[in-house]
Formats: structure tokens, C-alpha cells, sequence
């Protein structure tokens, strides 16, 4: 399935074909582009007392994450197609419970409460001193403010960003963040796990949107146009005293094909 481009192998995983301890060298092995399957993460649904279902959700290079938000709109979506869950569903993940409505082709995630801010730390990129923000959407996220995105160098800058000593021991995902208009944002964002540049990111499009809020750069609800160039809606409310409140991530998930894997795609 992609969602906006950021591209998931799922498997209905309730009766399971793998244990935990195989998950992630499944994943490193399915996900290779070229000589497997090929995608930006795996997710298995499982099933789960406390919700609907609840997900392992795997990076290309094998390490679990706590959140997606791309892969969570791809997975709701999935689970409704199958019969796991309802239209109104809710599911377990490492960030805490999601809440998910389908509507068409289209997914709307109640996303898990932001944690903790940091406005205007200071990182060297390419020698020049630049602005950095951190908020934590599921997942760590680093957000810099540009004026010209298509000539960001998002391998190179968000790689210091991604393992820079301010954002360890975790790292953090680095989103470079163009303003567009009084509503509209354009993102590119590094991936941890991926380690490069990814065709959208949910969870980093939550946190450019929130961030370009708190600045005053933009107002909710704000559409988010992602490299692969498909455009998310960010909802969120900013409260007294700098709290961040009902935060959904609004975008399409589609299916790109169903199949039977080879042996050999493990090789």
C-alpha cells in the first residue's frame, strides 16, 4: 500500500506466521528494493484486547518505530478492507493507542497527544549556523525552516540532524520546511530507518504543521504537499499556554497490489 507515496508491505498477521524475534530480519529482507518486495517499512496487524487490533510496525533496515503516520492511515484502511475492523476503529501501537476513521480511499487518524517541544536550538549544517525545532508526534521529529525546498540537501543535512548529539541517544527524523502560504506547507523529510529521503511522512507533516503554528507562520487546518507531491491535512488546535489539542492527519492510503511471496524474496 502507499500512502502519499511512502510505500508498506501488510500482512494480516493474526495468525502468525512469524515470531517476534524474526520480525526484523523479515523486514530488512522484504523491504529491499530491486531484490525483494521493496518498500519503506512492513507492518503486521495482530490481534489485540485493549483496541480493534494492534500493529508491529517495522523500518526498512529492520528497526521497530513507535508511529507512522502514513503507515497507520495504510494500515486502518487494510483492517477496515479485511473485516478487522469497523469505519470508527482504534489500534494498538509503541506510541499508544491510535484512533482512525475511513472515509473513502481517504484515512483521518486522531493522532497521540505531542510531547515534548523545543523551540530554536541551533545546529551546524554545511558550516551555517540554522534553526532547529523538535516536537515528538508518535515519533521523534527535528523541524527546519527554509526558503527554497527543491534545493534542500535533505540526504546530507537531515543525516547531521538525524544523528546530531542534541536528538540522541533516539536520533530524530529531519524535516526541511518551506512555507507556502498562510495555510500551506511544503516538506521533505529523512527517515530514520530509511535513511534518506522518503516521499512524504505523516508524522513529520504533524509536526512541520504544529511547529509553523506555534511560530506563527501558518493556522490550522494546514495542507501539507509532500515530495511525491500529494497533499496532507493537518487539523490541530493550540490552547493556553502552549498546548497542542486535537491533532488529526488527513490523506489517502491506496492499495497497490495483493500477492503471495516467494521464498526466494528472502535470499
Amino acid at each position: 500500500m502507499s500512502g502519499t507515496g511512502n510505500d508498506f508491505i501488510i500482512i494480516d498477521h493474526r495468525q502468525p506466521l512469524l515470531a517476534k524475534e524474526e520480525m526484523s530480519g523479515f523486514a530488512r529482507a522484504v523491504c529491499r528494493r530491486k531484490f525483494s518486495v521493496g518498500a519503506d517499512g512492513l507492518i503486521l496487524l495482530e490481534n489485540c484486547q485493549q483496541a480493534d487490533f494492534c500493529w508491529h510496525f517495522y523500518n526498512a533496515d529492520g528497526s521497530e518505530a513507535e508511529m507512522c503516520g502514513n503507515g497507520a492511515r495504510c494500515a486502518a484502511r487494510f483492517a477496515h478492507s479485511k473485516g478487522i475492523a469497523p469505519a470508527h476503529m482504534s489500534f494498538l501501537t509503541l506510541a499508544g493507542i491510535v484512533r482512525a476513521e475511513i472515509r473513502g480511499t481517504r484515512v483521518k487518524l486522531a493522532m497521540t497527544p505531542p510531547a515534548g517541544l523545543a523551540l530554536n536550538r541551533e545546529v551546524m549544517l554545511d558550516g551555517v549556523a540554522r534553526q532547529v525545532h523538535f516536537l515528538n508526534t508518535g515519533v521523534p521529529h527535528a523541524v527546519c525552516f527554509v526558503n527554497a525546498n527543491h534545493g534542500t540537501p535533505v540526504k546530507t543535512w537531515g543525516a547531521s540532524i538525524r544523528f546530531h548529539e542534541l536528538f540522541q541517544p533516539a536520533g530524530a527524523n529531519a524535516n526541511f520546511v518551506e512555507v507556502l502560504g498562510p495555510d500551506a506547507l511544503h516538506v521533505r523529510t529523512y527517515e530514520r530507518g530509511v535513511e534518506d529521503e522518503t516521499m512524504a511522512c505523516g508524522t513529520g507533516a504533524v509536526a512541520s504543521a504544529i511547529i509553523g503554528g506555534m511560530l506563527g507562520l501558518v493556522a490550522a487546518p494546514v495542507k501539507v504537499t509532500t515530495s511525491g507531491g500529494e497533499v496532507l491535512t493537518i487539523h490541530f488546535t493550540l490552547e493556553d499556554a502552549g498546548k497542542i489539542a486535537k491533532v488529526f492527519l488527513e490523506g489517502p492510503a491506496h492499495f497497490i497490489y495483493e500477492g503471495q511471496l516467494s521464498a526466494e524474496a528472502m535470499l
